[in-house]
């Protein structure tokens, strides 16, 4: 082996090249050279085309619909059963005190926002396409809920007519009222999410980047954690929204701090305190724990059994949420006469949640290796706030803190859920390391941070959101093109390489792919810019791997059932039906006509009755694509995203042993993957060439020595 490194080695050190070609200007190359003929279709033929209806159409649309018809029938319930149990009670004890203290968020009574953990899960369950996230109550979407709620139904009126009737009454209609808001907003939001899932708008969450969401959830932390301080103290203060009403909550604290209720304050930081033990423990023997500790529900119990033993609300003068009502409510209209009063505020909520939603979806199918559709979870997110309005629900998303847990593990009083919600908020004020990185690998990502921040910290989360948006989408007008993605080959006897689909003199090499886009490779193409490989190069390492997982554990139940004496016979017929196997695995992988070659150790003894279909038993699929060459001529930038996006890329082909080599990158752009830490582990500087006829000459030396090293093992 080392002989071959070292010939190899040689080989790409000795090989040159000389080409006699005149200098060709665009002018003369497209003088010599003859487009294809193209006949465009017209737009009543392109309405033909899409309006065509077929059975297998319609079944892949109604499986889109609804995933559980797909997954459903194939769920393994010996393998995933007991797991998803565990998962889910672990989940839903943690979901329990989260509702309640969630609503406090949502300006709405407690009992609300165990409506909220019930009827939207339930649904997600039958639309959504991820495995691992938990649809619920979230601290950022109940703040911008709360805050609608509170300046449609403001607390001054109650104040007015404290004198003019009872008090409690005034404070029940006044929640009364709230619940409608916040149910109305849940149904508009609904349907907005739906709407764009209908119409395929997934693709917007690409435009809410990495920067911009952590920046704007840290400023919603701060509002999160400063409308809780007076549930911490103890003190009767208004509640705010908009603009500015960080400050104004922060000085109706301090006004009154000398009201401060010390039995609540020490129940509040010994609460705290319990709940930052209970997670540090979680976290340092997560892999001896089966589950997780539920602190959070300890912690309630605990509190609502002094509370009740110490008679807290009397002696001490302690708020407690009282008595929260039994069953579910019958269904029940929102009050649709609201809906102009909050529209502004409705699509906000329902692009922060679906950004939620959807990044927490990637990460976990990333992490799995299975996909997620992006207009389906719109769907999905649309129906569940939608209906779930109509049962008393407010606005809900994925929540990041249970999602954690649920993937992991395969009469209460306001002060304890005052503390839970505080304690929640760790993880979110944890971004604040984020100007560090962000400081160090890219200004442009940390001015967008810090936008974010600041505008939704000081404007309210809405007009925060919208600011922050505004500018992301300055910055991509400043810093891109529309981006077209293609295939290019080379002209004959020339170093000239062009779009294979333009030219008919243009051939690619075999087993070589070149693949370019004119745009660089930042946080809102990386997605785009990975899809179009895969569909312009023909070769989806994802296809691959399941197609090879598939075809592995088939084999190995054919190893398990095979008879010895039967298996000289059937290897016979399988050598000599190598052919029609390769056909039949080309069907299987999802009609990507990916090329296979027969790797068989042994088969079962009903081999010969089977179809070239049925032979994908015993094969391994393979793609006879050996080397990606990526074109970075056009590319001006790359950031984090984008660099991440790159190691995936060449992470996930190797895995199928497609060798991805980046031709024509610039000293800038060297320069910002240096910076980015790209060059470090298996991504090294080899990979990079001057030109693409280096590369290309590089692939056929690499393709050369490889055959050469096979033949003498």
């Amino acid at each position: 082996m080392e002989h071959a490194q070292e010939h190899e080695a040689c080989l790409e050190q000795t090989q040159k090249y000389h080409v006699k070609r005149p200098i060709y200007n665009q002018e003369l190359l497209q003088g010599q050279l003859r487009r294809r003929e193209r006949t465009p279709q017209t737009f009543r033929q392109r309405i033909a085309h899409s309006c065509r209806c077929s059975s297998k159409k319609a079944k892949s649309h109604l499986y889109s619909f609804l995933p559980i018809l797909k997954w459903l029938p194939r769920y393994p319930v010996k393998e995933y059963l007991l797991g998803d149990i565990i998962s889910g009670i672990s989940t839903g004890v943690m979901q329990l005190p989260q509702g309640l203290a969630y609503a406090l968020l949502a300006a709405v009574p407690p009992v609300f926002g165990l409506y909220s953990s019930f009827y939207p899960v339930f649904l997600y369950t039958f639309f959504g396409t991820s495995k691992h996230i938990s649809i619920g109550t979230f601290a950022v979407i109940s703040m911008m809920v709360g805050g609608v709620a509170v300046r449609v139904v403001p607390d001054e009126v109650v104040s007015v007519d404290l004198n003019s009737t009872n008090v409690t009454d005034l404070f029940a209609a006044r929640d009364a009222e709230r619940v409608q808001v916040a149910v109305t907003l849940a149904l508009l939001s609904g349907i907005i999410q739906l709407c764009l899932g209908l119409l395929r708008f997934g693709f917007v969450a690409i435009y809410l980047t990495e920067p911009l969401v952590r920046g704007f959830t840290t400023a919603a932390a701060v509002h999160v954690f400063t409308s809780q301080l007076k549930y911490l103290l103890g003190v009767k203060t208004n509640r705010y929204s908009g603009p500015l009403s960080v400050i104004y909550s922060i000085a109706a604290v301090i006004s009154e701090i000398t009201t401060t209720n010390i039995a609540s304050l020490i129940v509040g930081l010994t609460c705290i305190v319990m709940l930052l033990i209970g997670k540090e423990i979680n976290l340092r023997f997560k892999k001896q724990l089966p589950v997780p500790i539920p602190m959070e529900i300890i912690v309630v119990i605990i509190g609502t059994g002094v509370s009740a033993g110490m008679n807290l609300t009397d002696s001490y003068g302690v708020d407690v949420v009282g008595n929260i009502p039994q069953g579910l409510r019958a269904p029940k209209v929102p009050e649709i006469q609201l809906i102009p009063t909050i529209f502004v505020d409705a699509v906000a909520i329902a692009i922060v949640g679906f950004s939620m939603a959807v990044s927490m979806a990637k990460i976990f199918a990333l992490k799995h290796g299975y996909t997620i559709d992006g207009n389906q979870e719109l769907i999905a997110l649309g129906i569940c706030n939608s209906v779930g309005s109509f049962f008393q629900s407010f606005t809900i998303t994925c929540s990041m803190s249970r999602s954690l847990v649920q993937e992991s593990t395969g009469g209460k009083t306001q002060t304890v859920l005052a503390a839970i919600v505080m304690v929640n908020l760790k993880g979110m004020f944890k971004q604040f390391g984020d100007i560090a990185h962000f400081w160090r690998i890219s200004k442009i990502e940390l001015a967008i941070w810090l936008v974010a921040f600041v505008a939704s910290l000081l404007l309210g989360l809405d007009y925060g959101l919208l600011t922050a948006v505004t500018f992301a989408m300055i910055t991509i007008i400043y810093r891109t093109q529309s981006p077209q993605y293609r295939i290019l080959g080379q002209i004959p006897d020339t170093d000239i390489y062009c779009d294979v689909e333009e030219y008919e003199e243009v051939k690619e090499h075999p087993g070589i792919k070149i693949f370019q886009a004119n745009t660089s490779l930042y946080f809102a193409n990386s997605e785009s810019y990975m899809s179009a490989l895969k569909k312009k190069t023909g070769v989806d390492p994802c296809v691959i791997l399941a197609a090879r997982k598939k075809a592995q554990k088939r084999h190995a139940r054919a190893i398990k059932k095979a008879n010895e004496p039967k298996k000289k016979a059937v290897l016979k017929l399988v050598s000599s039906t190598t052919n029609d196997v390769e056909a039949g695995v080309k069907h299987e992988i999802a009609n990507d006509e990916l090329p296979v070659n027969g790797k068989f150790t042994s088969v079962d003894d009903s081999v010969q009755d089977r179809s070239p279909d049925e032979l994908e038993y015993f094969v391994e699929p393979k793609t006879n694509v050996h080397s990606l060459i990526l074109d970075f001529t056009p590319v001006n930038f790359v950031d984090s995203v984008g660099a991440k996006t790159l190691k995936s890329i060449i992470k996930e082909y190797k895995e199928v042993g497609v060798c991805v080599y980046i031709a024509g990158c610039s000293g800038p752009v060297m320069n910002e993957l240096t910076r980015l830490n790209f060059f470090e582990n298996t991504v090294t500087r080899d990979l990079l060439f001057h030109s693409i006829h280096d590369a290309v000459l590089t692939c056929h030396v690499k393709d050369a020595s490889a055959s050469q090293t096979a033949l003498d093992l």
